[in-house]
């Protein structure tokens, strides 16, 4: 588990031996927001793990006022996209020849634009909601653009929507009602079911380059996350960003 609250990981840690105690659970520190604990993470799991068979980029943020990352962009892109990216493109080397990737987007990618300009420029008026959203589309245009560099292999990319799960991403005014809304609301358990069905089902093996609802049904993703130039764009400024080759 890649966390950057580790107090709170060795919790999780300790419920997941609780259960399965012959599990082995290891907790290396990770902090998306920051390139260099990215790089130190990647490093990390590479030594201990020279073969993965499954990468889930799952932890994101919504930032409620503009706030820029110690590297210098727009906090919640930085933390959504450019860590995932720059994490999944150092362990790829380390990929088995059947290993599954799953982004972990949102249905808000469909209210995305990406404006490059945002992501490392200060705005007089900033929008949550907005940022967000192009994270998310970014997710999305990152699994397709890397599930077709994966084409003629047995590695499968793929990225979901696992419904509206009740997280600290809600708004606050949202969590007080969540109980009046319990069945459009999932617990995170059920919030997860998407990302176990495309990390462990049979029936999906040999799928790739797929966006899935929280039903585990492929669906259509919003028209830009199919723009190959929009993909390749995104994949190039990503690269220049984190600093690698395009």
């Amino acid at each position: 588990m890649l966390c950057r609250d580790l107090r709170a990981a060795q919790v999780v840690r300790e419920e997941i031996i609780g259960q399965v105690p012959r599990a082995a659970v290891h907790v290396v520190h990770c902090d998306l927001a920051s390139l260099a604990s990215v790089r130190n993470s990647a490093e990390a799991v590479r030594n201990q793990y020279p073969r993965i068979g499954l990468l889930v980029n799952n932890a994101g943020i919504v930032s409620v006022r503009h706030r820029m990352s110690v590297d210098g962009f727009e906090l919640t892109f930085a933390t959504n996209h450019l860590g995932p990216f720059l994490l999944t493109a150092l362990l790829s080397g380390c990929l088995d020849e059947t290993a599954r990737v799953i982004n972990v987007a949102s249905r808000v990618h469909l209210r995305g634009r990406l404006d490059f300009d945002s992501i490392t420029s200060p705005r007089a008026r900033y929008n949550s909601m907005a940022a967000y959203a192009q994270s998310k589309l970014a997710n999305v245009l990152h699994a397709f653009a890397l599930a077709r560099r994966f084409a003629g292999t047995h590695i499968c990319v793929n990225c979901l929507h696992p419904g509206v799960v009740a997280t600290n991403l809600l708004p606050r005014w949202l969590r007080v009602i969540k109980p009046l809304l319990s069945p459009i609301i999932l617990d995170a358990e059920r919030g997860a079911r998407t990302t176990l069905h495309l990390a462990l089902a049979e029936s999906v093996a040999g799928m790739t380059g797929l966006y899935f609802d929280e039903n585990q049904q492929p669906t259509a993703a919003a028209p830009p996350a199919g723009d190959l130039q929009l993909q390749e764009s995104l994949w190039k400024m990503s690269s220049q960003w984190v600093g690698l080759p395009p």
